[in-house]
């Protein structure tokens, strides 16, 4: 899941799927966690996971922001036409 994730991050240059990616990247940590904390009789893994969740929630709530402000200003998503204007 998290290579799945990379390769999305990698490949495509849309704001929105950029951030679709990390949190496929996020919930495939966040399962590692889980299942190393079951492995081992541990809670630890799911605590960690609430923190993951947790961050994932604010990640989503700033990146749309960001994505709003984007659209907004430039009138595109892309992410290689956002770097050819910032010049």
């Amino acid at each position: 899941m998290f290579s799945l994730g990379l390769i999305g991050l990698l490949v495509r240059r849309d704001l929105i799927f950029v951030l679709m990616s990390l949190e496929v990247m996020l919930n495939a940590a966040g399962l590692a966690f889980v299942v190393a904390g079951s492995r081992w009789q541990q809670a630890d893994g799911q605590i960690v996971f609430l923190f993951i969740l947790a961050m994932a929630a604010a990640e989503v709530s700033v990146g749309l922001a960001l994505v709003l402000q984007v659209y907004h200003r430039f009138k595109s998503l892309d992410v290689d036409a956002l770097n050819e204007m910032r010049g």
